[in-house]
């Protein structure tokens, strides 16, 4: 199960997106222009109201009423209450959109003007993208002092109060980084971490990997069934991963955490060894930024906990938005900004670092920029397989042509991860441990 919602196609200027609100008072129907954020904290100040957008699942049934394919039953749909953005008309002809069903129609002249509300609801995104800071340092500074008591006068990473790494973990990051590093270094490393070597061999029994024989050793583990990549990769990831808690207020139907970042890390490697071999980037630095690409989130729920149920909501509200467009507005900060700063902290390798803090923005072409370039088109592909989340499109044709990739190879690799899900949540398992 995911959550998003495809776009409409087009420019959708004279679009109105209809949305469900609720709460204990009964169900209300927002709309908005099309391409606009709906800005539930102008709907809370209008109705004096604390609604909220109906689950993901409540939407689809709804909206997918046998009744709402007639002109009848989508006219009746409007005897519901309304609220309807000032900059709509009510008495005009609207084409009318509901994003998470694709229902769209079209509502004749005078169906919007009974039992309606109207109020400034919806933001355009370019407003948003606008009130962005010059830097990511900047950004996660100013959103810590306005969302919490802190007032950032020492080194920022020491800030964050986030809990150190063990000695194991630090030897990872170092050999992560280094070039040289062979099996052999590794392994002295696991060897002297008895929780780690037990991770090690259940990782290497587990059905995903679905090793040949029995495996009687971490020697075997590594050296035969996962590899160096591999192993560093997993490591770091439960490593992370423990730093925090995943939240409890998290979007309702969102793929889960684990899940969704091996499916990304499985993906990304396999369209990796698919590329040219003369642009082709290294597998096991695709892997470690699929496993990571989500690691923001994680740190925005640790750093803004009050924030964070709003953020859901708002981003439950706008399933057809690209998150970081939320974020920004509920925020002013990503995850991909917090999550690629603190990795660069932590001296992570700089390609996995820009992976992540730049995999949505399709218009970077800096070092480095077939990582984010690689992340993007994994998540839309896995989005298509229910296994990602986040506004429902095919990959950009230009980021295919530079990885050099067709659009039905990356779709025969994503429906081969997808087939493979059961035993990638038998993993995830692993790491929730």
């Amino acid at each position: 199960m995911s959550v998003g919602a495809k776009p409409l196609s087009g420019s959708g200027q004279h679009v109105v997106r209809m949305t469900l609100v609720h709460d204990k008072e009964g169900k209300l129907l927002v709309l908005l222009p099309a391409s606009s954020l709906l800005n539930l904290s102008a709907l809370w100040r209008l109705t004096g109201r604390t609604l909220q957008p109906v689950s993901c699942a409540d939407a689809q049934r709804f909206f997918s009423q046998e009744a709402l394919n007639n002109t009848w039953g989508q006219k009746q749909l409007f005897n519901m209450p309304c609220i309807l953005d000032t900059n709509l008309d009510p008495a005009a002809r609207h084409d009318i959109w509901e994003p998470i069903t694709g229902l769209r129609f079209m509502a004749r002249e005078g169906w919007l003007s009974e039992s309606l509300q109207t109020g400034g609801l919806g933001l355009s995104c370019e407003l948003i993208e606008s009130v962005q800071t010059a830097s990511d340092t900047e950004a996660i500074t100013q959103a810590l002092e306005r969302f919490t008591a802190l007032r950032v006068r020492q080194r920022l990473e020491e800030t964050l109060g986030l809990p150190a790494f063990n000695q194991t973990t630090q030897r990872m990051i170092m050999l992560r980084s280094d070039a040289d590093a062979e099996v052999e270094d590794l392994l002295k490393i696991v060897k002297l971490d008895p929780s780690l070597s037990a991770q090690i061999m259940s990782w290497a029994a587990s059905p995903y990997y679905a090793a040949p024989g029995r495996v009687d050793s971490v020697e075997d583990a590594v050296i035969r069934v996962l590899g160096f990549d591999l192993v560093v990769n997993l490591a770091l990831g439960v490593a992370m991963g423990k730093i925090m808690n995943l939240p409890d207020s998290q979007v309702r139907g969102a793929t889960p955490f684990w899940l969704q970042s091996l499916a990304m890390a499985a993906l990304a490697e396999r369209l990796c060894k698919k590329m040219p071999a003369e642009q082709r980037l290294k597998p096991g630095l695709a892997y470690l930024s699929g496993l990571l690409h989500n690691f923001g989130y994680l740190l925005l729920s640790h750093l803004f906990p009050a924030q964070f149920s709003t953020l859901s909501r708002y981003i439950e509200a706008n399933l057809h938005l690209p998150f970081p467009v939320v974020e920004q507005q509920v925020l002013n900060l990503t995850r991909d900004q917090i999550g690629a700063w603190l990795l660069e902290n932590w001296s992570l390798p700089d390609s996995v670092c820009t992976a992540i803090r730049y995999q949505q923005d399709a218009g970077f072409k800096g070092t480095n920029f077939l990582y984010p370039c690689l992340l993007r088109v994994t998540s839309l592909a896995l989005r298509e397989q229910g296994l990602s989340d986040g506004p429902v499109e095919s990959p950009n044709p230009a980021d295919l042509e530079a990885l050099g990739l067709s659009l039905e190879r990356v779709q025969q690799e994503a429906a081969l991860i997808c087939a493979s899900q059961d035993a990638l949540k038998s993993l995830t398992e692993l790491f929730e441990a």
